[in-house]
């Protein structure tokens, strides 16, 4: 007897067949987003085509979505392996996204399958939260002097939040509480901006935001 708990990344198809064998409770808090993503790959794969999922091939929420492919599922992270890339069931091929991805670069990727002239589906699987976040980190890294990314270390998407960041203003930090916030700016900086991750407390956002009040 026993409870297993499914974390938001979710996890693959045999993970669920295993807790019933075992007779277990299962508790499952998968992400609406990513269950929509399990769904999506298993009936396409079932139809034939082979799934790409563009993402980070060590994420958890990656190794889930692979665990629900019944033909090959291919993990793409960048340029160079996009061009690489080479179906090994034939033509027919459906494009996923991990949902914490950076969005312009899901679209660059998808570019790069397109010229190769497969047959494909593309499903735009980032979740539209992060989208919204991702597009207003842009838009204030566009207009500050300084940035400032608060977040795990290990967490996706906030270092997607980062990279979005670093492009628009090169003076951006990666932070994960106040303390590592070692920031000697120029006096005539007067404008700071900041973001977080989805999963960044918001008492570790409010000692920030003070911090920056009281200094710049």
């Amino acid at each position: 007897e026993g409870t297993v708990v499914i974390r938001s990344h979710g996890v693959a198809k045999k993970i669920y067949s295993i807790i019933e064998e075992n007779g277990l409770e299962c508790i499952d808090a998968t992400c609406p987003f990513v269950k929509k993503i399990h769904d999506i790959v298993l009936k396409e794969s079932e139809k034939g085509r082979e799934i790409v999922i563009i993402g980070n091939d060590s994420h958890p929420e990656v190794e889930g979505i692979k665990g629900w492919c019944k033909t090959p599922g291919t993990v793409i992270g960048n340029a160079k392996e996009a061009e690489d890339f080479f179906s090994k069931t034939g033509k027919k091929i459906c494009i996923v996204s991990q949902t914490t991805y950076n969005y312009n670069k899901f679209q660059e990727l998808v570019e790069i399958f397109y010229e190769k002239g497969y047959d494909i589906i593309v499903v735009n699987t980032i979740c539209n939260a992060t989208e919204e976040r991702q597009a207003e980190a842009r838009q204030i890294a566009q207009e500050a002097e300084a940035m400032i990314v608060i977040g795990g270390t290990h967490s996706s998407n906030t270092r997607k939040l980062y990279e979005i960041c670093k492009e628009q203003c090169g003076n951006t930090h990666y932070i994960q509480t106040l303390d590592d916030l070692n920031l000697e700016l120029p006096e005539m900086i007067r404008c700071v901006g900041i973001t977080a991750g989805a999963s960044t407390p918001n008492n570790i956002i409010e000692e920030v935001q003070n911090y920056v009040r009281t200094n710049f």
